[in-house]
């Protein structure tokens, strides 16, 4: 079906005969394909993960960014004027494609709290300019209010049912649920966000940062989309040096009560170990799941 789709994309987007290399085959499988007018991006999203609603607002949200002054990848219009291409239950789009190297990839540690600094602050560019649009009619995202992260079917998983808990890791995340949902209440920020920051998610090139990969986007706390970015950042620096500097940067741009980052942290720790509990015959889980687990109960401890 892949080959079948690909050769139909080529086809409808009018670059028959351009070189197709995967680049990534995350919830969606990601394209490079090189033109002769230079590199797109051509994704095919994973079936029934998002509506065509949903796509469309991603794209309208994508655009609103890129009016206000962040750079991140445009939708391009087939022959026939259309955003998408559908075969079955697979969606396809196009977007340019945006030079650069992943965060992640940056060898020199010293430039990173540089880097983390300006993160913060086109984080708070982007939930500026989100507090002042009005979407459009019909506009469709996941919503990462308090059900949506902690209710009966939360959207990355039910955390505290992962299977490989032990009876007491089990009762502690459990109990945290309990009392991230009382806490939760009080938390009033809130709007579209990114979700998904983490360093995959962030291209750098000479011209600066660039946000990609806004799938999971939609309207949740800011403090959670804060928090996704500083529980990675303490992964690789648990001193907190790239913490703080995302934090000030962002504080330079827009005002946020940082009283329950913290809990944040330990919430978004956990909803990995939601997320994993479908992927657990994927290669590496069985680390990953571990590693997930043992963050989220430190991140408990730390409240």
């Amino acid at each position: 079906m892949t080959d079948i789709a690909l050769k139909a994309a080529l086809v409808h987007w009018g670059h028959v005969g351009a070189k197709v290399t995967l680049i990534a085959a995350r919830e969606n499988h990601v394209y490079r394909v090189d033109t002769a007018r230079g590199p797109l991006a051509l994704r095919l999203h994973r079936a029934g993960y998002r509506s065509a609603a949903e796509l469309q607002s991603e794209l309208q949200w994508m655009q609103m960014l890129a009016n206000g002054g962040i750079t991140v990848p445009a939708s391009i219009r087939a022959r026939d004027g259309s955003l998408f291409l559908t075969l079955g239950d697979t969606v396809i789009d196009l977007l340019s494609w945006i030079e650069g190297v992943p965060l992640s990839q940056v060898p020199d540690v010293e430039n990173r709290p540089d880097l983390y600094r300006e993160l913060g602050r086109q984080m708070a560019q982007m939930h500026d300019l989100a507090d002042r649009w009005s979407p459009p009619a019909g506009f469709a995202r996941p919503t990462w209010d308090i059900d949506g992260l902690l209710g009966q079917s939360p959207l990355w998983g039910r955390f505290w049912d992962n299977p490989t808990l032990t009876t007491g890791q089990a009762a502690r995340l459990a109990d945290f649920r309990e009392v991230a949902r009382e806490k939760l209440a009080d938390t009033t920020d809130y709007g579209l966000v990114h979700v998904d920051l983490v360093p995959d998610n962030v291209m750098i090139s000479h011209a600066g940062l660039h946000p990609i990969d806004f799938d999971d986007g939609g309207f949740g706390y800011r403090l959670f989309d804060l928090a996704t970015v500083t529980h990675r950042a303490l992964r690789t620096a648990p001193h907190g040096v790239l913490k703080h500097a995302l934090i000030d940067g962002y504080t330079d741009v827009r005002t946020i009560d940082l009283a329950q980052l913290k809990l944040f942290e330990a919430l978004r720790a956990c909803t990995y170990v939601g997320w994993i509990i479908t992927r657990m015959k994927e290669g590496g889980a069985q680390a990953r799941n571990t590693r997930f687990i043992t963050e989220a109960i430190a991140r408990i401890d730390a409240l």
